[in-house]
This record gives structure tokens, sequence and C-alpha cells, in this order.
């Protein structure tokens, strides 16, 4: 039976307006929009049931894998044209990016010893099932950590961006390397297609900034949008890191300042290009914002509530997270120690994660994994991201040793304006003293 085109209308903009009216909710109650569109897709699944219109009989992952293409690159190309580059930004950048290098990492080493164990796969099963289980989402940290502090939101969205893109490019990368013929050299052939991929973005955004900036008519944006997502469409098509292009492209529009140097300086217009990069910045985030809401809700329909009452499913997933957690201390403990509180706890899984899962080819699958523990993930990372934001008022001291040295040093200034103090006031005593003694003098 075919479905009334007006009655779609009216669902898809209604998901819409829906997906809005989340955002202020978040907003207003740091609850992740996300978790209220999954909750939408799983309410429509149950609705579409109770009336006889299945919805767990239709194949949702084409649906799921052109949203998740485009979303990720909306997303990355979002966050690239937010990041300024500039001296007094180094450190946040600096630690943000060994946070999430080293972090990722780790925990996919982590995650892939434990894949092994409770499900008795392969290491290299376990290490393509653990990459995108140890990704941050920034389709879900940029929006939700819009009310703390600029030096802490600053930090979570460098960190969520790069946790994004490198594991992005890490999965890929692992996959390249399981499928290269045998004897190839993996290392080389890794190296030689970052080193491609680096000279073909730094190129093509050099030209698409000029010749754009040289289009009058008012129809380019969406032009713009279509040229990236063709390039980086055709760059997986040859098997080279195209991410990399919307990243490199974004970064040099947004600091165009920094780039064009030297002769390269006569041939722009920095008019024209804050112009577009103004107009580009709203259309990259409104498209962002309607694909993240169909991509959520769809992902909530092609949700199996049975998952949801495994028991064993959750505690699973509780302990992924506890090790995540875990390790993610240890990095902001003695690397980013100034960005502790709640930035610890901001970590959620997300589009990317869900993503790569359902890019996972057929031969490196994990018979006895439950995509439940992926969803229990995303819902309990998120929730424990919720708690923390709704508490920061209460989180801005350092916590452990930092908090109780923060008061010993405290103490020590408080010790020692005390001692200048007694000092100050007695070298004025004693001059009070002397010129009284004059007075008495010259009195007699």
């Amino acid at each position: 039976m075919g479905i009334n085109p007006y009655i779609l209308i009216i669902v898809l903009c209604g998901l819409v307006i829906v997906s809005y009216l989340y955002n202020v909710l978040a907003k207003k109650t740091n609850i992740p929009s996300v978790i209220m569109l999954i909750g939408t897709g799983i309410a429509i699944t149950q609705t579409l049931d109770y009336f006889n219109h299945p919805a767990q009989n239709i194949d949702w992952f084409p649906i799921l894998e052109l949203l998740g293409i485009v979303g990720l690159v909306m997303i990355v190309l979002e966050a690239s044209l937010d990041l300024e580059l500039s001296k007094e930004k180094w450190p946040i950048i600096w630690k943000s990016f060994t946070v999430a290098l080293f972090a990722l990492m780790i925990t996919s080493a982590a995650f892939t010893v434990m894949i092994q164990f409770f499900f008795v796969a392969e290491f290299n099963n376990a290490l393509i099932y653990a990459i995108p289980l140890a990704i941050t989402s920034s389709a879900i940290v940029i929006p939700s950590v819009v009310n703390l502090g600029e030096k802490n939101k600053e930090f979570l969205i460098y960190e969520s961006t790069f946790s994004d893109i490198l594991g992005i490019m890490t999965f890929y990368f692992v996959l390249q390397g399981f499928n290269a013929p045998e004897g190839e050299n993996i290392a080389v052939g890794i190296l030689l297609n970052i080193g491609l991929t680096l000279v073909v973005a730094v190129v093509l955004s050099y030209a698409l900034t000029y010749v754009f900036q040289k289009i009058t008519t008012s129809t380019k944006l969406f032009l713009l949008i279509s040229v990236l997502m063709m390039l980086y469409a055709v760059g997986k098509l040859m098997h080279i890191s195209s991410l990399l292009i919307i990243l490199f492209f974004g970064l040099l529009i947004n600091n165009h300042k920094l780039f064009f140097i030297g002769f390269m300086k006569k041939h722009i217009s920095d008019e024209k290009i804050v112009d577009t990069l103004n107009y580009f910045k709203v259309i990259t985030l409104e498209t962002s914002f309607v694909l993240r809401t169909f991509f959520f809700v769809v992902f909530g329909m092609s949700i199996a509530i049975t998952s949801l009452v495994n028991l064993e499913v959750l505690m699973l997933a509780m302990i992924f997270l506890g090790v995540l957690f875990i390790i993610r201390y240890l990095f902001f403990r003695f690397i980013a120690n100034s960005f502790m509180l709640p930035s610890l706890f901001v970590s959620p899984r997300g589009l990317i994660t869900i993503m790569l899962f359902f890019s996972i080819p057929a031969q490196y699958n994990i018979s006895l994994f439950d995509n439940g523990i992926l969803l229990y993930m995303i819902l309990i990372s998120s929730g424990i991201m919720t708690l923390a934001l709704m508490t920061r008022d209460k989180q801005e001291a350092l916590p452990g040793i930092l908090k109780t040295t923060s008061r010993f040093m405290h103490s020590n200034e408080v010790d020692q304006l005390d001692e200048t103090i007694d000092v100050e006031g007695q070298v004025i005593a004693e001059e009070l003293g002397q010129e009284l003694e004059n007075n008495e003098e010259k009195q007699e």
C-alpha cells in the first residue's frame, strides 16, 4: 500500500518541528535532544506495530547509511568552520587533540581485548567493532555544551571533533589494512594514502576558495556543498581519506588570513570570503540539524525493543562504559586537568558510532555481539553527560589532589597576606611611636 504524499510531508515537517522543540528543551534541561529523537523513533515504531504496520519489516540500513554519510560530511564541515587557529587557542587545541588521539587508541585497544574475551571473537573482528565504540560524538556534544564556560566549551568541541575525525580515519585505515593484498606493506600504504590525501586536500581547498569567491550569483552555497559531497564520495570510491578534504577546506576558509599569505593575498577578497563564510555557516548548521533529526529518528525506528530488556546486555554496556571513563579520567587527570569537571563525563557515543557500526563488512560480523550494547552505551553515556552538565555549577573546583593543592595554595597565600599585614602594621606603629616621641621632645 502506497503512502499518501501529503501525510508524508506532514510527518517529515512535524519531525523537524519536534526536533526544534527538543533542542529548546535540551538547552533548559541539559537532556540531549538525541535521546528524545531516538525515543521518538521507538514510539513511532510501537505506534505502527499497534496499527498492524510493523516497521521492523523495513530494511532501514540504506536510509541510515545515506543519512549517515551526508550527516558525517556536514558535521565535520560544521565543526571545522568553527575551529579558529591562533596562538591563544593553541593550548586548548593541543590538549584536546592529545586527549582525543590517545584516548581513542587506548580505549580501542581495551575494547578489543574485552570483545575478544566476552564474545570469543578474532582480533581483526574485535578491533573493527571496538573503534566505533571508542569515538566521542561531536553531533551530541556540540549542541549540549552551549551553556558551559568558554574554555570548557571550546575544549569539548575540539576534542569531540578530533575524536570523530581520527576515529573515522582509523576505522577505514584498519579496514584498508585488513583488506590489503598479502605481502603489501600496510604501514607504507597508509602513509602514502594520508600523504596523497593531504596534497589533494590542500590543492582543492585553495582552488575552491579562489573559484567560489569569483562566483557572483546568489545560489552558490548549495553548489559548494554539492562539490564537497561529490569530492568526498569520489575519494571514498578511490579509497583515500577524503574526509581530510572536508576538514582542511573548512579550516582554510575559516582561517583564510592565516593560509592566504604573501603573493596569495592579491588573489582573494577578504570581504567576499567573510560574506560567503557567514552564509555558509548558517547553511551547514541548518542542514546538519535536519540530517541529525532524521538519522536518530530512523535509528530509533530500527531498534528491536527486546534488546532493551536483556539484563546481560545492560551489564556488558555498563562494563564497557566503566572502562571508558577510567581511561578518560587518567588522560584528563594528567593532560587536561584544568578541564576535569564536568568535561570528564562529556563523552557520549552517537552518530559516528552508529554509522560506522552499520558500515562493518559482513566478513567481520560477530554473531554473539548484541546491538543492544550499542544502544545502551549511547543512552547511558548521554545520560551521564546530562547529569554532569546539570550539576556543573557544583563542580567548578578541581577534584582530588588538585582540589587539595588548590586549597593548600590558597591557605599559603592567606598566611603570606597575614604576615605582610603584620609586618606593615608593625612598621606603621613604630613610625607613629617615633613621631609621638619627637612631638613630645619639641613640646618640652
